[in-house]
């Protein structure tokens, strides 16, 4: 008998990809150390390369710095960042250049934590069959919202975006789980603790069908910026039955027609120094795939979408 496959773990729901965080940084030669020299990410080259605003790339996605006030994420970041020791070096080598400034590390058990000079903390893990097989990359945006509101959360965006969304108690509180591309995933997890006024940074990503949630949102009046043909916004997240408000953060939508879909990033190897230098080996290269498709990746995917997908068909 033919093997039989689960189908629906291939599914994607209708938002395709995560593609950047926006905060705001004080100065951009700290922000250059942190994320260049201590995070090993790479500016982009082509976009934004004055200073007052600098494009960070992170395999298919980005940190968008724009020079101003800082403004701090309500919760954590996290990035699939290979080689944990070479990182763990590049992170002790910056505590000199970045003293006085909010900036630390610590190694966990599973990733390491770091936090930016203005104290967005950015959780750093191995790339693991958990992360879909991605290497490098931006795999998840974790937001602390109020007690309560993590089932109003998953069903916002199940009904306004038609994406997969569950709800589960991993990291010992309640917290939605929201698909947002391949290997991607906002989580909004409850907590009791006294949440920070919003400062105003931003989230961006791409949806498959484009007018669906614009007007779903319209209906509901959460629409707060007609950017352009390709391009809204919008920043309240709403419980969909009673409409009260959950959580605020902005997101800037765009269409697959918008001209930046899928722009190839440019992602340097940062273990290249002029010391150590090795021609041809300056732009970062993912490690050779699996010989087989059916290896540990796809029965993590099976596992972690197609209880989400099902439930979006119902």
């Amino acid at each position: 008998m033919a093997k039989q496959y689960d189908r629906s773990a291939e599914d994607v729901g209708n938002i395709v990809g995560l593609e950047h965080v926006n905060v705001q940084v004080e100065d951009q030669g700290l922000a250059t150390l942190f994320y260049m020299s201590a995070l090993g990410l790479t500016r982009d080259p082509y976009m934004m390369t004055s200073i007052d605003n600098m494009w960070v790339n992170v395999g298919r996605s980005q940190f968008h710095l724009p020079t101003g006030t800082a403004q701090r994420l309500r919760g954590r970041i996290g990035l699939l960042i290979p080689d944990r020791e070479a990182l763990l070096q590049r992170l002790d080598r910056m505590s000199k250049p970045l003293a006085g400034t909010q900036f630390a590390f610590v190694e966990r058990a599973d990733h390491v934590e770091t936090t930016c000079p203005w104290g967005n903390r950015i959780l750093c893990h191995s790339p693991s069959p958990r992360f879909d097989g991605v290497e490098l990359g931006m795999a998840y945006v974790e937001f602390d919202v109020p007690v309560g509101t993590a089932q109003g959360i998953a069903e916002f965006y199940r009904r306004v975006f038609a994406t997969m969304a569950t709800v589960g108690s991993s990291g010992g509180s309640p917290a939605a789980h929201v698909s947002v591309g391949m290997g991607q995933e906002l989580v909004f997890r409850e907590t009791d603790a006294k949440l920070q006024p919003y400062d105003g940074h931003h989230i961006q990503v791409y949806v498959a069908n484009f007018s669906g949630p614009h007007r779903q949102l319209l209906e509901r009046d959460l629409v707060t910026e007609e950017s352009n043909q390709h391009q809204y916004r919008f920043k309240d997240i709403i419980d969909p039955e009673s409409g009260k408000k959950l959580f605020e953060i902005e997101h800037e939508v765009r269409s697959m027609r918008n001209p930046l879909y899928a722009r190839p990033l440019v992602n340097r190897n940062p273990v290249q120094t002029n010391r150590n230098y090795v021609p041809g080996r300056d732009a970062w290269v993912p490690e050779a795939p699996a010989e087989q498709m059916d290896d540990p990746r796809v029965e993590m995917r099976r596992q972690r979408f197609s209880e989400a997908t099902r439930r979006v068909a119902r």
